[in-house]
């Protein structure tokens, strides 16, 4: 035996042409696919590859978000608009509230000065009165006589009219067409023959003697000369206030008395002169 048979051999076994071919099958594929890849490379380095987004959805997205926002800032516009408005509406409420209270202190004050002013007047007039009272007390002690038209008569109360006095003509006259109104209604406007007014029946009664008088009692307070009322005639006009804004009128009859239309209850009366003291008397006659 050699002296190395029983060392085992270090060669390698030789494979098999089967196992060989295999294996060269494998690298094959390996290299084709190597070389797949690589020309597949190639072209990826040549034509990059591009990405296409969702333009659509993210276009309708935005439009959404811009619609809101302009909805948004449209309200936002209006609700300043409506403030804007209302602040404007007050601003002028106030301002004419202001106007308002200013016009309405301002007529109050007017009415309290013309209040002031009626009361000044009123006391006056009143003063006059009781002044002319006092006078008519004084100066009408003795009963008057006085013949109208040449007739004869004693008229009852006493009289302005010293002693005996003749009434005659325009004044006669005057005096007989009040005297036969006496009874008659009393309307406010009326000039007869039913019915008279103060003033009414003042100037229809100069109408019968042909004097035409101004139609109301203010202007019938100044139409004469001014006589006292301790010096009055048959047929003086009567008044009631102050010359130039009398606010009644009656004719004097002689003997202390005069006639006028005194009111609705009382219609067209004969009274004595202490029954109203008139505040003055004119003489047109």
């Amino acid at each position: 035996m050699s002296h190395t048979a029983h060392i085992r051999s270090h060669r390698k076994p030789r494979r098999s042409a089967s196992t060989l071919a295999v294996r060269a099958g494998v690298a094959g594929g390996v290299l084709s696919t190597l070389a797949v890849a690589g020309a597949s490379g190639s072209a990826n380095a040549a034509e990059p590859v591009t990405q296409t987004l969702e333009l659509p959805t993210l276009t309708a997205d935005l439009a959404a978000q811009a619609a809101q926002s302009a909805h948004a800032t449209e309200q936002a516009a209006a609700n300043y608009q409506l403030q804007a408005e209302r602040d404007e509406a007050a601003a002028k409420a106030a301002k004419q509230a202001k106007a308002d209270l200013a016009e309405a202190k301002k007529k109050a004050a007017e009415a309290k000065k013309k209040a002031e002013e009626d009361a000044r007047k009123e006391a006056a007039a009143r003063a006059s009165r009781t002044a002319a009272r006092t006078t008519l007390s004084t100066t009408s002690s003795d009963a008057g006589t006085t013949t109208l038209g040449g007739d004869s008569g004693t008229e009852a109360g006493g009289s302005t009219d010293t002693g005996t006095s003749t009434v005659g003509g325009s004044a006669a006259t005057i005096v007989s067409f009040v005297k036969s109104q006496v009874g008659k209604a009393y309307v406010p406007g009326a000039t007869g023959p039913s019915a008279y007014d103060c003033s009414g029946l003042v100037q229809t009664a100069f109408k019968q003697i042909n004097i035409s008088l101004p139609r109301v009692s203010q202007d019938q307070s100044t139409a004469g000369t001014q006589v006292s009322l301790s010096n009055l005639q048959p047929g003086d006009i009567l008044y009631w206030g102050s010359a130039g804004s009398a606010y009644h009128v009656g004719v004097y009859v002689g003997g202390g008395m005069f006639v006028g239309a005194q009111n609705s209850s009382t219609g067209v009366v004969e009274r004595p002169l202490s029954y109203d003291p008139p505040t003055g008397a004119v003489r047109v006659l």
